[in-house]
């Protein structure tokens, strides 16, 4: 099928090439104004200026009047944890009360509390808690999605999280990618014997991984309390060995080594970094790697924001993602996100919206199929209500300015 779209107020990130944003690049944002658009199939097929297009010889199936809205890609959102078994509301009162991150996972809250959850759900039934949080982020402009393991913290329940991703992977009208996590943490019984541990997913966890398919990208969280530099280079060399890229959990909440370590075994990204240095800084932005940032986990926790004007004049690629979970970051609003980037790290609202979309995209290594305005990529596009300029979408952080998202062609 072959669609026109016309009268399009501005469509955003018009692009010929794919390329990984660095420096003073993400700040530049191309678009045409009054455009229209074409897709064949699910595809861009082209696009150009309303002036042009009486000059236009095709014929459509099906053409749609885009009455002024702004059109751009769909976000990609490189960093979630959307598969889990219940929400930790009651960590979220403790943590107004004064406990620390760290104090509720000592008592056995955090990342332990969603695992012991998640052990007792049935693969059917954390799909079904899954699949209607899918649809609400889709509906809000995601376009794409990560989702990581991390919760399972057993051979079973970590296993029994991939084969979740996979299924919503087969139905879902959007590309996910999957991330197996199960250096989240160490289980209690493992606190005083990491060996033994590491030991689980080298040798029982990644051999089933490898032979179902079971996932894209190993992560590790790098942090004091959980996986060390060298034990996340350990594990991520293992994951390297049947295949898997690494993407890093880096810089939380103590200068870890999580940088330096994602480095080293060329990860696609390191996440988080909220906690960096003028030479961490500078040995990111000399790697190929990408920082990606997540600030709402920093608000959720109340910490400081990750230094993104520091990344960005040093010239490193960074992208932005939602950190969706449900301990750190219970939303995966990808317009907050991109607000959020805005007015509490000093992104432009060209570079936000560059690095949750293309940028976004690398980070997945879902570049030649999404992230920008590009002949022969997938037609995943948001359609915004009219707004004055583009700016107007994180300026005005409290409002819905989505009137309608299409993936492959096709309005949700």
């Amino acid at each position: 099928m072959k669609q026109l779209i016309t009268n399009i107020h501005q469509l955003v990130n018009v692009r010929s090439e794919n390329k990984l944003l660095k420096g003073t690049e993400l700040a530049h944002l191309p678009m045409i104004d009054q455009a229209w658009l074409i897709i064949e199939d699910g595809i861009i097929l082209d696009f150009g200026s309303m002036a042009q297009l009486d000059q236009l010889n095709h014929s459509f199936d099906q053409i749609f009047d885009a009455a002024g809205a702004t059109v751009m890609p769909t976000w990609c959102d490189s960093h979630t944890h959307l598969v889990f078994a219940a929400s930790r509301e009651l960590e979220f009162v403790d943590k107004l009360k004064g406990m620390s991150y760290a104090d509720i996972a000592a008592k056995g809250g955090g990342i332990l509390n969603s695992a012991r959850k998640l052990q007792a759900c049935t693969e059917e039934e954390l799909f079904q808690l899954a699949l209607p949080r899918l649809q609400e982020w889709m509906q809000l402009g995601t376009g794409a999605m990560e989702i990581k393991s991390g919760y399972g913290l057993t051979v079973d329940a970590e296993l029994k999280m991939l084969r979740v991703i996979k299924r919503l992977k087969a139905v879902s009208p959007i590309p996910i990618k999957a991330s197996f996590l199960g250096a989240h943490t160490y289980p209690i019984a493992y606190r005083d014997n990491h060996e033994d541990y590491i030991q689980l997913i080298i040798e029982e966890m990644l051999p089933v991984i490898a032979q179902e398919g079971l996932a894209d990208f190993i992560d590790v969280f790098c942090e004091d309390g959980f996986f060390s530099q060298f034990e996340t280079i350990r594990i991520c060399k293992a994951g390297a060995a049947i295949g898997l890229k690494a993407k890093i959990h880096a810089n939380q909440l103590n200068l870890s080594g999580g940088v330096e370590a994602g480095i080293e075994v060329n990860a696609l990204s390191v996440d988080h970094l909220e906690t960096m240095d003028e030479t961490t800084i500078a040995a990111l932005a000399a790697s190929n790697t990408i920082g990606t940032l997540l600030p709402t986990a920093a608000y959720f926790l109340r910490m400081g924001f990750q230094p993104a004007r520091a990344l960005i004049d040093a010239g490193a690629a960074i992208a932005l993602a939602s950190d969706f979970n449900p301990g750190s970051s219970p939303s995966g609003n990808m317009n907050m996100v991109v607000s959020m980037a805005c007015i509490q790290m000093k992104m432009l609202p060209e570079e936000a919206i560059n690095a949750a979309t293309i940028n976004g995209a690398f980070a997945m290594e879902l570049e030649t199929e999404l992230g920008s305005i590009t002949k022969g990529k997938r037609a995943n596009l948001i359609f915004t209500k009219p707004i004055p300029s583009l700016a107007y979408l994180p300026y005005a952080f409290g409002s819905n300015l989505i009137d309608r998202v299409m993936v492959s062609g096709r309005f949700l």
